[in-house]
């Protein structure tokens, strides 16, 4: 993978009160970089509840590498790449959701619990070259 085409990789997951906050950063952690930092956000929800928000933003081309391996563990990546279409926005983001409970125990899956929106380069900033380079970058991976 000689070049990057992603500007920078969110991801993001919620701790709710009856969760632990180390092990969802944990979680978190496994699509990360090695010592790389998490921010905490605290949030109250409806009924009063503690919710801290874990999100972290990868924007330096190594880093954003490792997130990228991360994703290509992943058992079903060509149904990802078959669904390219409907996962990047009109904004050159494509977006993709992992399994909280399967991240914590270092297993890369799809489902729900942790979010990855990564900024696409495209020039021009169109959604269908957005779809190109994230399918060219899918297929090299």
């Amino acid at each position: 993978m000689s070049s990057v085409p992603f500007h920078y990789v969110d991801v993001r997951t919620f701790c709710y009160a009856t969760e632990d906050e180390k092990r969802v950063e944990q979680a978190l952690r496994t699509f990360l970089p090695e010592e790389y930092e998490v921010e905490r956000a605290t949030s109250e929800g409806h009924y009063g509840d503690r919710i801290v928000v874990l999100s972290a933003r990868v924007e330096n081309a190594d880093d954003v590498r490792h997130v990228l391996s991360q994703v290509a563990a992943m058992d079903d990546i060509d149904a990802v790449k078959a669904e390219l279409d409907d996962r990047v926005d009109d904004n050159c983001s494509f977006f993709l959701t992992f399994d909280k409970q399967a991240a914590f125990g270092g297993d890369v899956r799809r489902g729900d619990g942790i979010t990855m929106r990564a900024k696409v380069e495209a020039y021009p900033a169109k959604r269908e070259k957005a779809v190109e380079n994230a399918r060219a970058l899918l297929d090299e991976l």
